[in-house]
């Protein structure tokens, strides 16, 4: 259930354009891109902390719409994000990503330069998957095509991946909300959510090549990607900014949500007058 003035709309029309997405607020443009078996809601607390100031547009990837059938590439959703930009009027924005939305941001920066005010990537990297990672991922992608929906023991698999130590230990309504969640998903539209991106080429060697300014954020539990990842990735991007998150896994807008919102809302703040 949505509150106050945020609505969810449904798009008609192209099947490249995102179907489902939260617009609230008015300002500058922030457009918020969710991971792997998560969905916009994700991202609720920063729409309710930041719509004050900013317009901020939370959408749905293939994965989570009627639209799941793959395959499709991070280039793929990159241009689902671009014309959904174009049908909202947004010429511009600041693009927000976690994990697999921060690998797809990455790609819309340095393919759209144009389109971006900003860059904000959450528990994300810009490096390939080695071989032991893509190995664990098929494996219990093998799991999701036995059932119609996902099953308890990928879910579980992926609560112990994205949710940080203290969230399982301290904040058990949270971590079961996410499992019930994960297991109402279709299997096949989230195996071809992960093959989206699972093979993805590596383009550390091109960060350097991102001119806007960039906030990296990184949850200091995150068992899937060490923080090393994201500060390594925050220093090789030219104009960026890393915030650690205390206490928080991979998903550190839900396990964190005010230290997020702070964050985000710092780095808005300074961005310059002409894009704010």
């Amino acid at each position: 259930m949505l509150s106050g003035d945020q609505c969810a709309h449904e798009l008609r029309g192209a099947l490249s354009t995102p179907s489902f997405y939260d617009d609230r607020g008015s300002g500058p443009a922030v457009l918020l891109s969710h991971g792997t078996l998560m969905d916009r809601t994700m991202f609720d607390a920063q729409v309710e902390a930041l719509a004050d100031r900013y317009r901020l547009v939370a959408f749905d990837h293939r994965a989570r719409t009627g639209r799941w059938k793959g395959p499709y590439s991070l280039d793929d959703l990159a241009d689902d994000c671009v014309r959904l930009l174009d049908k909202l009027g947004i010429e511009r924005c600041v693009l927000g990503g976690m994990s697999m939305g921060g690998f797809m941001a990455i790609e819309l920066a340095l393919r759209y330069p144009e389109r971006l005010n900003g860059l904000i990537l959450i528990s994300s990297k810009a490096a390939a998957y080695d071989a032991e990672d893509i190995a664990d991922i098929e494996q219990n992608l093998e799991k999701l095509l036995r059932e119609e929906t996902v099953p308890a023991e990928v879910a579980e698999w992926e609560r112990d991946l994205v949710l940080g130590q203290t969230t399982q230990r301290e904040n058990p309504e949270l971590v079961r909300y996410w499992m019930d969640r994960w297991m109402t998903r279709r299997s096949e539209a989230v195996y071809w959510e992960f093959k989206s991106w699972m093979h993805k080429d590596d383009v550390t060697e091109r960060l350097a090549a991102i001119s806007v300014p960039t906030l990296v954020l990184h949850g200091t539990e995150d068992a899937v990607l060490p923080i090393e990842t994201g500060r390594a990735m925050a220093d090789a991007i030219p104009d960026s900014t890393f915030v650690p998150i205390e206490r928080a896994g991979h998903t550190t807008t839900v396990e964190a949500p005010g230290l997020v919102s702070e964050a985000i809302r710092g780095f808005l703040d300074r961005m310059p007058a002409t894009v704010r």
